[in-house]
């Protein structure tokens, strides 16, 4: 049978129902049919398959070899199907605005901020994402994106939203040993731990090559995330983003470490559909995430 001749849902719907309950006539009343519309639908399932799916077993029915691996098939599909339509009708809620943000962003900065945000917005669901490569907004069905750089879409409202920058940071009970040693000390009372790509960069020669150069390397990272957690462990000193690391000093999981540079770093951009949005809840958080940024407490401090 070629795909042009895949039977109907309704015939395969059908068939589910008679062959998970065993009986034609359960299977009726649970698709709200006759029992002889639904031995019509089996007849004309078998006929366009050209194998029997049943045979009689008592006042029941069974499954033929055929009719088992239909059902898998079949229970397999409807499975995905209705899983497919759960997440639509997801879509459909009224506050739905999908964001995408960067994972560490997202992490360390906006996600301790989510009940604020619920308390200004109590109509919003955000859908949040860390899927960067959903990149065009709308097309994708993205309502707001925060980028590293500007999209460049046409038809976009594109605006600075967040400057991070490189901080060195490390557990308080660590923080506190230190501070009672001289800087040029600290190498022989910890570890640096960092992320892989850190090394390498030019934008932290100046800590690697600097004041981090006596160091011993402890554990390197490919995900900012894990570092940020390897620090709050006290497992070594780290060299971090500012946003990232937001929630973890505001609580005093972690302290900057005075004495060492704080760097520049990257810039975060916010963009939207210039002018009417899809929903008007997708300004009012495109206005709360620029606001929150803008506030003098809530960004990274570039000094």
């Amino acid at each position: 049978m070629s795909n042009a001749n895949i039977p109907s849902l309704r015939l395969l719907m059908g068939f589910e129902a008679a062959a998970r309950l065993g009986s034609f006539s359960r299977a009726a009343e649970e698709r709200h049919l006759s029992q002889s519309a639904i031995s019509h639908q089996i007849q004309q399932l078998e006929a366009q398959i050209g194998q029997p799916l049943f045979s009689r077993a008592g006042r029941g029915v069974e499954l033929t070899v055929a009719g088992e691996v239909l059902l898998r098939s079949v229970q397999l599909s409807l499975d995905t199907l209705r899983s497919g339509l759960g997440r639509i009708a997801s879509y459909l809620d009224p506050g739905l605005v999908v964001l995408v943000c960067p994972a560490p962003l997202l992490q360390g900065w906006l996600q301790p901020r989510l009940d604020e945000l619920r308390r200004a917005l109590p109509a919003l669901c955000p859908l949040l994402s860390t899927d960067e490569s959903a990149r065009f907004v709308d097309e994708l069905d993205v309502d707001i994106n925060i980028v590293a750089r500007p999209l460049q879409q046409q038809g976009l409202l594109e605006v600075p939203f967040l400057q991070d920058e490189r901080v060195v940071v490390a557990a308080p009970a660590l923080a506190a040993q230190l501070a009672a040693r001289p800087l040029a000390e600290h190498a022989r009372h910890a570890e640096l731990i960092c992320l892989e790509e850190s090394i390498t960069r030019d934008d932290g020669a100046e800590l690697f090559r600097g004041p981090l150069a006596g160091f011993r390397k402890g554990l390197i990272y490919d995900d900012a995330r894990l570092l940020l957690d390897s620090a709050r462990r006290g497992t070594g000193i780290a060299s971090v983003s500012r946003l990232l690391a937001d929630e973890a000093l505001a609580r005093g999981e972690l302290v900057l470490l005075p004495g060492y540079p704080r760097l520049p770093g990257g810039h975060w951009w916010l963009s939207r559909v210039e002018g009417e949005t899809r929903s008007p809840l997708v300004r009012h958080l495109f206005d709360w995430l620029r606001a929150e940024a803008g506030s003098p407490d809530r960004h990274a401090p570039t000094s």
